[in-house]
């Protein structure tokens, strides 16, 4: 087994057709079908299941697969620590959904260290990709939420990537609408009177992880749906369809995504829990304890 194996498995998991996967991988499809075969021939299971509609993961393949994705992360971080040509700089990641406390620690984080030459990256991404990057070693540290309809999912996931949650504050719930909207100005508004709108998510991409949103009122059943993946594009249906989104009403003035947006406290109930997320047993870096350090401004009782 080696690494490229590995890659393939995950690109091929990611496509439809071991043709499609062969183009992304740029290797002919005959070679990453016997790759492939080899692989599952020397681990003795069978990672593919393969038919005239196509193919698909088996159990097996699942259980790899995770294995898999956790191994390339860890590969890429010790290339990028390693063998870059410049190694001289220092390295600090954190993986977040979009919460602007994770940005404002962020900031605050290469103020107070003040390093010299460094490569800081700060991933905004979905809850999943959050588990990952974390979990893998992509990212120290993450920055996600939970809402009660999916604390167990969550809380199981934590077990799975061995991570540990860390929680910073409960928000109750609100609508987000564009300012000029007809229910603005209300303090507070049912999920029935707005039944009339459309609800725009933040896409997670997969509907069987729709616990995983880092909006509440997951297992409300909307009447109207429009899911979209890109934040920008999501404030712009609100804005266009007279939509809202439902979150924890942290609006920031300075958040430009955000600007022209009102959040309205929403008679249903389902807090989120907001904090943040470390590797079981992991020791944090000069920068990673800094960042936690400036979280920990942001926390409140809860």
């Amino acid at each position: 087994m080696n690494m490229n194996q590995i890659k393939y498995v995950i690109a091929v998991a990611g496509s439809n057709s071991m043709r499609e996967a062969a183009g992304k991988l740029y290797v002919s499809q005959p070679a990453l079908s016997v790759s492939i075969r080899e692989l599952e021939e020397e681990l003795g299971i069978v990672i593919f299941d393969r038919n005239s509609k196509g193919i698909k993961l088996t159990d097996d393949g699942r259980e790899f697969l995770t294995y898999a994705k956790k191994a390339v992360g860890q590969y890429a971080v010790l290339e990028d620590r390693y063998l870059s040509k410049d190694r001289s700089r220092e390295r600090f990641s954190v993986s977040a959904q979009h919460y602007n406390i994770a940005v404002r620690a962020f900031a605050e984080t290469i103020r107070r260290c003040k390093p010299e030459r460094y490569l800081f990256e700060l991933h905004e991404t979905k809850t999943k990709e959050v588990l990952r990057d974390v979990g893998s070693m992509r990212s120290e540290i993450g920055i996600l939420a939970y809402s009660a309809s999916g604390e167990a999912v969550m809380k199981k996931l934590l077990r799975e990537y061995q991570l540990t949650f860390n929680p910073l504050m409960k928000r109750d719930t609100y609508a987000y609408v564009w300012h000029d909207h007809p229910l603005a100005k209300r303090k507070e508004v049912s999920l029935a009177e707005l039944s009339e709108y459309p609800c725009v998510s933040f896409d997670q991409s997969d509907d069987a992880e729709y616990y995983l949103t880092e909006e509440a009122m997951a297992d409300y059943e909307f009447e109207k749906m429009i899911r979209s993946d890109d934040r920008a594009t999501t404030m712009e249906l609100i804005a266009g369809l007279k939509g809202y989104s439902v979150g924890s009403g942290m609006l920031s003035g300075d958040d430009a995504v955000l600007k022209g947006m009102t959040a309205i406290k929403l008679k249903e109930e389902d807090p989120l829990v907001i904090g943040y997320i470390t590797r079981n047993g992991s020791t944090l870096s000069e920068y990673g304890n800094v960042y936690v350090e400036e979280l920990l401004k942001f926390r409140e009782d809860i």
